[in-house]
């Protein structure tokens, strides 16, 4: 209710160290307030004890609290109402180039490779409202998912669609997801154009070599971040497929590049990693967000609503009353 109250001069404050001051020179001189008149004896009058004169020190505290409310108002009560507009001045575009070949189904990973990968791009993409970010999947060749796009919604449903399925010729095309990803980025006008190349396996199918393509990715000043993931070791992966359609799975030796992945990550800025468990893979790719900040410029606008003059209304209101009950009520004909 009061996040948004503030007050432009709070030391007004410190007027309400006065108040008890005040409190303590009326009960001092509160007998002298009134005219007085001296006799010898009162046996004559007629005494008679109402209750106004008990009712007299109301007028007091009706002067304090408006003294009260005008400290407030002197302190400037206000709400402030603030909306943020965010621009990028250093746009990112980035191309996640995903393998989706069957290997990628391996449980080295949990809960298969694919799996963790999708759920750590998605974080990956959420965590970047600046950019522009697209998706290639390749396994013996290649395809663009998305093209690079500002619109997260596309990109996070294009990502939850990858999955493995028999469309793509089977294998490993390292150069042709890395040539598609390049082709994707080339007319870009970005300050910075970023490729995230994974993959889980070597190089064993596609036309392209994947050294011609980080060429090509010099050529543009494409930066491509290129991801090992699997297990050291052997790890259970897809072997064959029954005749009911479902995927049998095997102890297999886990076959990665790595000399390759860190050649194409060398020639082109990069850097290479090796995700070989899910923590790995999350830290990864909180490094490559680290790595490729986007400049973004926040502008505020504040909103002020005063609430002082509610508080200098009821302050006079109640100083008028004190006024009316004095020269009325409490009015004192000696």
């Amino acid at each position: 209710m009061f996040a948004n109250f503030t007050f432009e001069n709070p030391e007004f404050f410190w007027l309400f160290l006065l108040l008890p001051l005040a409190v303590a020179w009326y009960f001092w001189k509160r007998n002298k307030q009134s005219a007085e008149l001296r006799i010898s004896s009162t046996k004559g009058f007629k005494v008679k004890s109402g209750i106004l004169p008990k009712l007299r020190p109301v007028l007091f505290l009706l002067r304090l609290l408006a003294l009260s409310f005008i400290i407030v108002a002197m302190a400037r009560p206000r709400t402030v109402d603030v909306s943020t507009e965010t621009s990028s001045s250093q746009g990112i575009d980035i191309v996640m180039a995903i393998d989706v070949s069957a290997s990628m189904l391996a449980r080295d990973l949990q809960p298969n490779r694919l799996d963790a990968l999708k759920a750590v791009a998605e974080e990956f993409v959420k965590d970047r409202p600046g950019d522009r970010i697209g998706l290639v999947a390749y396994a013996g060749e290649s395809f663009t998912k998305t093209p690079i796009t500002s619109d997260k919604a596309i990109v996070l449903r294009a990502l939850e669609d990858i999955e493995y399925n028999n469309v793509l010729e089977n294998g490993t095309a390292i150069g042709s997801g890395l040539a598609t990803a390049v082709n994707r980025l080339k007319d870009s006008k970005a300050e910075s154009k970023v490729i995230i190349l994974l993959t889980d396996g070597v190089n064993n199918s596609g036309f392209i070599d994947p050294n011609t393509a980080s060429e090509l990715a010099v050529e543009f000043g494409i930066k491509v971040y290129t991801i090992g993931v699997g297990s050291n070791g052997m790890a259970l992966s897809p072997i064959n497929m029954s005749a009911s359609g479902r995927m049998q799975y095997g102890r297999v030796q886990v076959e990665i590049d790595e000399e390759l992945l860190e050649n194409i990550a060398s020639a082109t800025g990069g850097k290479y990693f090796r995700a070989t468990d899910n923590e790995k893979l999350e830290e990864i790719y909180a490094e490559i967000d680290s790595l490729e900040k986007t400049e973004i410029e926040e502008f505020r606008y504040y909103n002020y609503d005063e609430k002082f003059r509610p508080l200098v209304l009821l302050a006079a209101g109640l100083l008028l009353f004190e006024i009316i009950l004095r020269l009325t009520i409490f009015r004192s004909f000696i």
